[in-house]
């Protein structure tokens, strides 16, 4: 009976799992804060994304971890850098099965481990940083990925983006933008997951936790320049955020639970605090009763098998 009146329900096909894989190891790295999560290697890479594509995964997002780093993050523009490379590998593995994503960020590749190039007083140059992305996005669009996960917080950048892969013939390949990602202490173990070099924060273009109308407005900047799909960062602690841009939306809202939220649980259950299936079950049903029509989390493929 409680199954017949349920209101909201999860499907494998509305999760999507964020994957990371470094270059120059030759076997997946566990990070330490978000347990049963690792670094991979092309090969282990492969193998997680076929294992998501068995269970009915809708999609993954990958993240590159390069060896070496630059000021303006050259490795995010080569295309035999690490996420060029894996993006193509993955596709070829899993590109029939489910959708490839790309992060569209520099922090990754950055020796100060900013989201764009810094100008000569240290602060993010908006503008330089769109040409930046502009380029990022043509090579990961030519390597295969089919949504680029815009999340630098740049003015401007959806549409930047979407002008130059129009001109460049990738119209199918569709902009996911991070429109409301705040400048939460819940990315705390992501820094570990892609070795961020970031000193500092990102309050500067990240958006103030405080403010819940400056979401929306976020949000109804970037489909107005094109965006297929927006973004509510993080999910657990920004629910009403969620519920108003799901709210007024014409187009696919998503959520990303985050690595802290991961990590929260992780932990919790570790310890015998609390029961981690009902913990995860539950936090991903409040996401999706909240108003998100897909859900980027860790507990993707997993929670996926439970569903099945």
């Amino acid at each position: 009976m409680r199954r017949l009146v349920s209101e909201t329900r999860v499907h494998p096909a509305e999760l999507v799992l964020p994957l990371f894989v470094r270059e120059g190891v030759r076997a997946p790295v566990p990070i330490s804060s978000m347990p049963g999560v690792s670094q991979h290697t092309l090969d282990s890479l492969k193998r997680a994304a076929a294992d998501a594509a068995e269970a009915g995964v809708g999609g993954v997002m990958l993240f590159g971890v390069p060896a070496i780093r630059d000021a303006v993050g050259s490795g995010a523009t080569d295309p035999n850098g690490i996420l060029n490379v894996a993006t193509a590998a993955v596709v070829a593995e899993v590109g029939d099965a489910l959708v490839v994503q790309t992060d569209l960020c520099l922090d990754e590749f950055t020796d100060h481990g900013h989201c764009g190039v810094l100008d000569d007083a240290g602060r993010v140059d908006n503008d330089a940083t769109l040409e930046r992305y502009v380029d990022m996005a043509l090579v990961q669009a030519d390597a295969g990925s089919s949504i680029l996960g815009l999340s630098g917080m740049m003015d401007g950048q959806v549409d930047a983006v979407r002008s130059a892969l129009d001109e460049a013939g990738f119209l199918d390949t569709a902009i996911l933008a991070y429109s409301a990602k705040y400048a939460s202490a819940f990315y705390g173990p992501f820094r570990e997951a892609v070795d961020s070099q970031l000193r500092g924060d990102r309050r500067s273009y990240q958006l103030d936790p405080a403010n819940r109308r400056e979401g929306m407005r976020e949000a109804t900047l970037d489909m107005s320049e094109g965006a297929d799909i927006v973004m509510v960062k993080p999910a657990g602690s920004y629910l009403d955020v969620l519920a108003d841009v799901a709210a007024m939306s014409d187009i696919p809202v998503w959520a990303y639970q985050v690595s802290g939220e991961y990590a929260m649980i992780e932990a919790a259950a570790q310890n015998g605090w609390i029961d981690r299936r009902r913990a995860i079950e539950e936090s991903v049903v409040g996401i999706r009763r909240a108003g998100a029509d897909a859900v980027l989390t860790y507990w993707a493929t997993e929670l996926a098998g439970w569903l099945r």
